[in-house]
């Protein structure tokens, strides 16, 4: 079983995993009809392929058919998609898909409000691991439906090494060259910094990758002068709306936020049955 059927086996158990006590009290035999999810307002949808599966997990006899895809802009009133089969399949996937596609169209409607803001296409804008326990795998693709990029997907895929990592290594170069004598040449290693001394101490240890962490604008700009493309920059901290431009501005090469994950809104759609 993949990690996609065991999250939705998970969310299925949970809603009706000891039953339906009222589809089965009303619907007592098989009976055929459809459904649509129709969109009650406007965003970009992000989740088709694990709302369909859904469908299919509780009743493989269902008909499912897309009338959208990921990463397109969805408008009030229009259908997302359609179902067709037993009844009482339709009626207890109902919530769980909604659930599913109202989140990640979430996610994917509010990185793009991120991304159409962004004065800057040379800078790109990346996720974080700030995400639903359980759910990453699900919501960092709701972030690249919506025109974002990841930043890595968890501790395995990408060295970062944070201000408690060089609490515990003693120094930050000291962290850097225990995390290279350890790992393969083929890794980058990121060092987050938050003051002027901490970059000149990560471009003196050769990091790949410096993230400016909750710096003011003015010691952003200051920090990628100094570093002079010897290292990708990144900023994190304080990302929103208002501070994006001026945050792109400084002349950071990548902007990491963890909103587009964590502080996303639920869009609204329901399923009617005919």
């Amino acid at each position: 079983m993949d990690l996609i059927d065991q999250i939705i086996h998970l969310a299925l158990f949970e809603d009706s995993g000891l039953g339906d006590v009222t589809t089965e009290g009303i619907l007592p035999e098989p009976r055929d009809g459809s459904g649509v999810i129709v969109a009650k307002e406007d965003f970009w949808v992000a989740g088709m392929a694990v709302a369909r599966r859904v469908f299919a997990l509780v009743d493989p006899g269902l008909v499912v058919t897309p009338r959208v895809k990921d990463g397109q802009k969805v408008s009030k009133g229009m259908t997302v998609l359609e179902v067709r089969g037993d009844l009482a399949g339709l009626l207890k996937a109902e919530r769980v898909a909604l659930n599913f596609l109202q989140r990640l169209s979430g996610i994917a409607t509010l990185t793009r409000t991120y991304v159409n803001a962004l004065e800057y296409p040379h800078v790109r804008l990346v996720d974080t691991r700030k995400t639903t326990p359980g759910w990453r795998v699900l919501e960092k693709d709701a972030v690249r439906a919506g025109g974002g990029f990841n930043h890595r997907f968890a501790l395995y895929d990408g060295i970062l090494i944070k201000d408690n990592h060089i609490a515990v290594a003693g120094s930050l170069e000291k962290a850097v060259l225990a995390v290279k004598s350890r790992t393969s040449h083929l890794m980058k290693v990121e060092v987050e910094v938050s003051c002027m001394d901490e970059v000149t101490q990560a471009i003196s240890a050769n990091a790949d990758v410096i993230m400016l962490d909750n710096m003011d604008f003015a010691a952003m700009a200051k920090a990628v002068a100094l570093i002079n493309g010897r290292a990708l920059v990144e900023a994190s901290g304080n990302v929103s709306l208002s501070t994006l431009n001026p945050i792109a501005a400084t002349g950071v090469d990548v902007i990491s936020c963890g909103a587009l994950t964590h502080q996303a809104r639920s869009v609204d759609m329901s399923m009617r049955i005919a």
